[in-house]
């Protein structure tokens, strides 16, 4: 279960995409997460998925 905090979820969520997921659709499946959601949350904070890192910036 991922974190509800914000910052704490960003936090999580690139620290996973590092070191346990080949990419956000890995994550997103095996942490039984919406994808959009994820998104839209760590956007409000002004963070963005990119793909070639693998992370949110």
């Amino acid at each position: 279960m991922l974190p509800k905090d914000p910052f704490i979820l960003l936090s999580v969520v690139n620290t996973k995409l590092r070191d346990d997921y080949a990419d956000l659709e890995d994550l997103c499946a095996a942490e039984d997460v919406d994808r959009a959601e994820l998104v839209k949350t760590l956007e409000k904070l002004g963070y963005r998925y990119h793909a070639q890192h693998r992370r949110f910036i």
